[in-house]
Parts: structure tokens; sequence; C-alpha cells
């Protein structure tokens, strides 16, 4: 059976957004009916990719597109009052991460949208890399065993100025996100983290407890490189085996307990969409397209972001406290 293509709205025209123009404008059970930014010109500059048209007056665009859905890529710190604007609105959500940056906000967001039932989604596209696919796969089918310990490593230069937590909040949402996407809920964390560069905690390491018995540990800086080799790394170790997950999109390693052989997966000479960070959007938008025509939830939800945003704030008060703090699954540090 074939659908009426979904119109997209999407509301930035930066960096990122030009991700969301790619996927949207591609795929062929979505078109591009508007773009949005405070900057007209680059609205219509954007837009005209598509056939679309630009604009700088949010309500506005809205009004004259009734878009099924708005595509949100702004500048990480200014998420809050547009989203929520767009909430009352009652049209269907995508917003990149952070959700927000402030747990109350993350709150009143995820709230507004619950009361109006809104499909409400966040682009955790880590979730969708052809490796992590395969390690989710793989402590489903219990291949891992009982895990005992998970890690995330992830470190690059830092981005624009967005406050003393930028490293966390913007960036380790995807490994604190992930970590509980593989390894269950969080119920534990300790934390360190340094400022020696002046640009606030731009490095943070964080031992982590999970509610399974397992532990872990959680290392994030911006005074890294993204040119280093394995610059992020992830591992998931069991007492029946182990995965490693190099560069997100790079490498999956299996092994089991034991056995000194060990099973690789790289992408081929021709698949090059696995190879490409940027394409785990559009794998994610591959199960996100389908779910909004059906009526079904969004595979990521967005009460994923505020769960990473809680994570986040329960690792500043451990630094800051210097101690212990726990945290109820699913529940405010």
């Amino acid at each position: 059976m074939t659908h009426t293509p979904l119109r997209v709205a999407i509301v930035g025209a930066g960096g990122w957004g030009r991700q969301h123009f790619r996927v949207f404008s591609s795929r062929q059970d979505t078109e591009v009916v508007a773009v949005f930014s405070r900057d007209r010109s680059k609205a219509e500059a954007r837009a005209k990719g598509a056939g679309a048209r630009g604009y700088d007056d949010l309500d506005r665009m809205l009004e004259l597109e009734q878009p099924d859905l708005v595509s949100v890529c702004l500048p990480n710190t200014q998420h809050f009052e547009p989203t929520l604007r767009l909430i009352g609105w009652g049209i269907p959500l995508l917003v990149e991460k952070p959700l927000v940056f402030e747990l109350d906000e993350g709150r009143r967001l995820i709230d507004a949208a619950a009361e109006r039932e809104l499909f409400f989604a966040i682009n955790f596209n880590h979730r969708y890399a052809e490796p992590v696919r395969r390690a989710k796969h793989a402590v489903a089918a219990g291949d891992l065993g009982r895990l005992s310990f998970a890690t995330w490593r992830f470190g690059g230069e830092g981005g624009a100025d967005s406050g003393p937590h930028g490293n966390l909040i913007e960036t380790q949402c995807h490994g604190l996100d992930m970590l509980e996407h593989l390894a269950g809920p969080i119920d534990a964390v300790s934390a360190e983290m340094t400022d020696f560069a002046g640009r606030g905690h731009s490095t943070v390491a964080v031992a982590l407890h999970f509610a399974s018995g397992a532990v872990g540990s959680l290392v994030g800086s911006y005074d890294s490189s993204y040119a280093y080799p394995s610059t992020h790394l992830l591992e998931l170790n069991g007492d029946a085996g182990r995965v490693v997950v190099t560069d997100t999109v790079k490498r999956y390693e299996f092994s089991r307990a034991g056995d000194e052989t060990r099973q690789v997966w790289e992408a081929g000479y021709f698949a090059d969409r696995q190879r490409a960070f940027e394409a785990t959007f559009d794998a994610h938008l591959d199960a996100l397209v389908p779910a909004l025509v059906a009526g079904d939830p969004p595979p990521v939800p967005a009460a994923a972001g505020l769960r990473a945003l809680q994570l986040a704030h329960a690792i500043i008060r451990s630094s800051r406290e210097g101690t212990r703090v726990t945290i109820p699954p699913g529940q405010s540090s």
C-alpha cells in the first residue's frame, strides 16, 4: 500500500539542519514543504533545493503549510521555547539532542506533549549504527550472558560555547542513552570532572552502577580530537562473551569467553550507507516514518532525552558534592 508522502517542515537552517533537509528531501515517503530560520535568506536558500518555501515566522509557517511532521534542529541551547511553541500546535515532532539543558524545562516539554498525546521523538541516532544494532541483538539473544560491565569513551574537540556542562549534556547524552539502551537502567553514579582548559567541565569521568548489578564507566571529553583513531569506544562484557564497537559505525567485534577467535563486522566496499555516521539518521527515519504513519509511538521517544538529562544532572551533582548519587530508574535525580 502506498501513502501520500508526509509533509515535513524543518526548523533550523544550520549545519545539522542541512542533514535534516538532505534526508527528508531524498526519501520517497516524505517531502520538505518549508524551512524556518531567523534569517529568512538562509531559510529560502535551503528550501529552494526542494522547491519548498522559506520562513522567518514560525507560526505563519505552521498556519500556511500544515505539515504532518516538524523536524527541529536549532542550536543546542535554544531548544526550549520553540519546542514548547510547536507542542502547542499539536503537530508531531522530531527534535535534535539534547532535549534541553535544564530539568524543569525538560519536564515541561514532556508533560505538555503527553497532555496532547503527541508523537514526540528525539534523534538519538547512535542507536541506528549497524555495529550498535548488532550489539543490541547480541545482548537480547543472550550471547554475552550476564553483563558484568559496560564502558563508553568518546572524545573530540569542543563545540560552540554551551555552558560549563556542554560536553556532558549535548554530546555525552549519546553515551548515557546508549549505555541504558544496551545494559539497562543506571541507578547510581560517581563523577569526576576537570576544567583545566578554562572553558567549563570539558572532560568528565563517571563510575556507573546498573540496576542489574553490573558496573560501568563513561569518559567524555572536549579536550581530545575526532581525528584520533578509536576516538569512540563502546564495550559490553558478560560472563559468556564481549562486544566492542569502535567509532560508532566503523567496527563491531564479538568474542566468546574462552575463545581466542573473534567475529568482526566492518562495512564492505559498496556499503557506503553503513559506513557513514550521517546515515544513522537515515536509518532512524526508516523506523520513525512508518511508526508515525501507522499511529504508533516513536521508536526513540523524547522521554529518552529527558532520561539522559536526568542522568547528566545526577553526574553534575555527584561531582559538585563529591558523593555517590543514586537515581531511581526512569525518575528524576
